[in-house]
Parts: structure tokens; C-alpha cells; sequence
């Protein structure tokens, strides 16, 4: 009798957790599946579908009782997401791509996230928006862009800056996986070498992927190789934006807090990858974590979408477009001039 008191006794908050969350959780979990499924019967990018079924039931988020769960959704699922992904990644696929690629990746990260705040600079555009669609351009679109955004000290324009960014990654990935593998054979690109251009350049990994199993077999497992040792790079980077900005004061932080050198997130990303490395992760669960983490990120993106009015979206003016585009175009000038250096192209 005393055990039964006692597991009700430490279950006794579910109930009331259950009623203040599940609400927001059910209707982004199945705002998710309804933009899985236009994916998967249309063609049409899974993040792309999330993120505008998102914004049209942007009133959910306003008030009732779904707007607890959807900012749950909005931040704690979405970093379990990101977390995730560290099971994509082993000290392998570094070894399998060679040290000329990795240095050239490497080097397109850092001379991208520069340039994004030069630009900024010039455009008269802030330097979180710079980080935050440069680092996405340069790593691995939207989960860079929802990564980034969590560790990126807030203001007034964070939401509608991060709705921005993912909604143009998305959309530039898209029209790169159509044009790109028209300019890899007018460049006259091998399949190592148009595997390569994909993968260091296109900013989703479903729309590599697309592109490059869409030329062949070779192309698309080389392009998502080298996309995947991008996405290695987002821990690192994350960590750096971290330790630099930790001391800018931020909206609804009391003064004096800072937030932790290492997100809990990025620490979980980093111990998934080093255990996935020393083959600690059987390939079922591997599977399954993946499966996790696309749906993570589905369902956060979803809920970002919630909380953002379409129209403050589209007051981000067309300077910030012109941003994304010239660091989009950027890095696709650095890694082709990287492989001609290298013998690639």
C-alpha cells in the first residue's frame, strides 16, 4: 500500500503537466504530420510545409491553452532535435573524406559567417541577424538556423529574424537542388566533384541528398558525406557563438544572469557523436534517433511558425534578403574556387 502512495505521490504532477502542455504539443504534433505528409505525396520540402502551416495557425499561439505547449515545442523539442543530429556524425566519415576537403569545408564556414557580418555591415543590417543566416548558409540550413538562435542573445526581432531565415534557407536549398546539377555538368564536374560542390554548398541535407543522387549513385554518397561533415561543424561553431556573446545583455534575462558556457544541447550533441564514433550506438538506434530528431525538428519549426506573424516576417525588408543570397552565392564562389585549387574542378 505505502509503494502504491508513494508512486502516485511522485506522479501526482503529470496530470496537471499533461493538461498545461499536451494541448500545444498534440496540435504541433499534428501540424507536423500534416506537412510530412505534403512532402511525401507533393514533393515538397518537409521544413518549408512546417514552417507555413505553422504561420497560418499563428492565432494558436496568441492565446488559450495550446500557447504553453507550443513554446515548449518552440524550445525544448527543437533542441532535442538538434541534439539529435550528433548521431549522424563519426570520426570516420572525417578519415573517409581526406584533410584537403575537410580544411576547404572548414575554411567556407569561417570566410562565410565573416563575410555575412561584412555584409550586414554594409547593408545596415544588425550583427544577430548576420550570425544567424550566415552560420545557417555556411553549416546546415534550418537546424543550424534553430541551433544558432538558441544560444544568440535575444531581442525584439529574434522570432521573426530566425521565421526569416529558415523560410529562405529552405527556399535557396530548394532552388539549388534544382540548378546546381545543371551547373555541375556545365562546369563539367566528375561525380566526386559534383558530390563535393552539393554537399559544401547546398544548405539542407534532404535537398543534397535530392541533388545528388539526382546525377548518381557516387555524386549522392559523396554529397552527403561532405554535408555531413558540415553538420560536424555546428557544435563547434555554436560553442564559439556561445563563449563570444554570453556577456551581451539580452530581452527578459535578469542582469547579471548569464546563460551556461555550453548549452546542455550542444553537450548532448557532442557526447551522442563521440559515442557514435567508438561504434557505442547500435545502427537500430541510430535509426531511431534520427527518425527522433527529424520529427523534433518538424514539430519546432512548426511551433516557431506559430509564434511569428506572417506580416512581421515580411517587414524584415529586402536588404536581408539580398544578405542570404550574396552569402548563398559566396559560399558557392569559395568551395568551387577550393576544389580548382585542389584539383577538383
Amino acid at each position: 500500500m505505502n509503494a502504491v502512495s508513494e508512486t502516485t505521490r511522485r506522479f501526482q504532477w503529470l496530470p496537471e503537466a499533461l493538461s498545461t502542455y499536451g494541448p500545444g504539443l498534440l496540435v504541433t504534433a499534428a501540424v507536423a504530420m500534416a506537412a510530412q505528409f505534403l512532402s511525401d505525396h507533393y514533393g515538397a520540402p518537409a521544413m518549408l510545409m512546417a514552417l507555413l502551416l505553422g504561420i497560418a495557425f499563428h492565432f494558436l499561439s496568441e492565446e488559450g491553452r495550446c500557447v504553453a505547449g507550443i513554446e515548449l515545442s518552440a524550445k525544448m523539442i527543437l533542441r532535442i532535435g538538434v541534439a539529435l543530429l550528433g548521431m549522424r556524425i563519426s570520426v570516420d566519415l572525417l578519415i573517409g573524406l581526406g584533410s584537403g576537403t575537410i580544411f576547404l569545408l572548414v575554411a567556407a564556414i569561417a570566410a562565410t559567417i565573416l563575410f555575412g557580418l561584412a555584409a550586414a555591415k554594409v547593408l545596415g543590417r544588425g550583427w544577430r541577424l548576420a550570425l544567424l543566416t550566415s552560420g545557417a548558409v555556411a553549416i546546415c540550413g534550418a537546424s543550424a538556423a534553430m541551433a544558432i538562435a538558441a544560444v544568440l542573445p535575444k531581442n525584439e526581432f529574434s522570432e521573426r529574424n530566425l521565421i526569416f531565415t529558415v523560410l529562405s534557407v529552405t527556399v535557396l536549398s530548394t532552388l539549388a537542388m534544382i540548378g546546381y546539377p545543371i551547373l555541375a555538368q556545365a562546369l563539367g564536374l566528375d561525380a566526386r566533384g559534383t558530390g563535393i560542390f552539393f554537399g559544401g554548398t547546398i544548405h539542407d541535407v534532404a535537398q543534397v541528398v535530392g541533388a545528388g543522387f539526382s546525377v548518381s549513385p557516387e555524386a549522392g554518397e559523396t554529397a552527403t558525406l561532405v554535408k555531413l561533415i558540415r553538420v560536424t561543424m555546428l557544435a563547434p561553431v555554436v560553442l564559439i557563438f556561445s563563449i563570444a556573446l554570453r556577456n551581451v545583455p539580452q530581452e527578459g534575462v535578469e542582469a547579471g544572469k548569464r546563460p551556461p558556457l555550453l548549452p546542455g544541447f550542444v553537450v548532448a550533441f557532442l557526447i551522442l557523436a563521440a559515442t557514435n564514433s567508438v561504434g557505442m550506438v547500435p545502427a537500430a538506434v541510430a535509426e531511431l534517433g534520427m527518425e527522433a530528431s527529424r520529427w523534433s525538428l518538424l514539430a519546432g519549426i512548426v511551433a516557431v511558425g506559430m509564434k511569428t506573424s506572417l506580416r512581421r516576417v515580411l517587414d524584415v525588408g529586402g536588404d536581408a534578403v539580398a544578405l542570404i543570397v550574396a552569402e548563398t552565392i559566396f559560399l558557392g564562389v569559395f568551395i568551387l574556387a577550393g576544389m580548382h585549387y585542389l584539383g577538383h574542378l
